[in-house]
């Protein structure tokens, strides 16, 4: 392949790697006996034609196959004996009543995402709160961790670093929903807390709007700052070598 076509290719495709990187490879090498598979926000609300953001994800997710994508590395962790934890994402009645919010923050309150009748309520099955059904099976296995919920975009006040260091898990394989928001999110805070990730990057996906392209925000982000950056196919051949 000449290198004008090999360019050309690159253009139409926005989220192709660059031919040629300038940043140093971090090193990452993946040890199975101390690391998870965090993922994050599995749920109907973010993953499905029935949910409040499919309008606006639902290209993103069909593009990258996100669905089936967060399925196999599920079934490769759970084929590996690997840790596997769900950092979901859940409102009640008064977290409705914040004095103030983010634009994403505004737009996930008025379309009522991931709305819980109370902490102590079981989440309604197929509500929008609710994990997507194919992925049941791997999270109600009683082995999968449940953190509790977080409830803006990153992990700082739910109890997700606590399940790891408990564990002694340093290494995370982070995939979910959404790209630019809650993952993003948590791979700054894991980082900052000494932990290395690896973003799986078409188990994710995120909106298209007139304001950008947040699944594309994210991967310049993921390139820039996690210790590596997967595809699916990469992360099922590392979990279950």
């Amino acid at each position: 392949m000449s290198a004008t076509v090999q360019a050309q290719e690159t253009k139409s495709d926005p989220y192709a790697a660059p031919a040629k990187g300038a940043l140093p490879a971090s090193g990452f090498q993946l040890d199975l006996s101390r690391t998870a598979l965090v993922v994050t926000d599995p749920q109907i609300d973010f993953l499905s034609p029935d949910g409040v953001t499919w309008k606006v994800v639902g290209e993103s997710v069909t593009e990258h196959n996100t669905v089936e994508n967060i399925g196999r590395l599920f079934a490769a962790a759970k084929q590996s004996g690997m840790l596997v934890v769900v950092s979901p994402h859940y409102y009640y009645p008064h977290d409705h009543q914040w004095d103030f919010g983010g634009p994403l923050e505004k737009l996930m309150h008025n379309i009522g995402m991931f709305d819980r009748q109370s902490p102590l309520a079981p989440v309604k099955t197929r509500s929008g709160a609710d994990f997507m059904p194919q992925y049941k099976e791997f999270i109600e296995d009683g082995q999968t961790i449940i953190t509790s919920p977080h409830k803006v975009y990153g992990p700082e006040q739910n109890d997700l670093v606590l399940q790891l260091r408990k564990r002694r898990i340093d290494q995370i394989i982070l995939a979910g929903m959404s790209a630019n928001l809650c993952v993003e999110s948590h791979l700054r805070e894991l980082l900052e807390q000494g932990f290395e990730v690896a973003v799986v990057k078409d188990a994710t996906a995120a909106a298209k709007l007139p304001e950008g392209d947040g699944y594309l925000a994210a991967l310049t982000n993921f390139r820039f700052i996690a210790n590596a950056l997967w595809t699916t196919d990469e992360a099922v051949k590392k979990i279950t070598a």
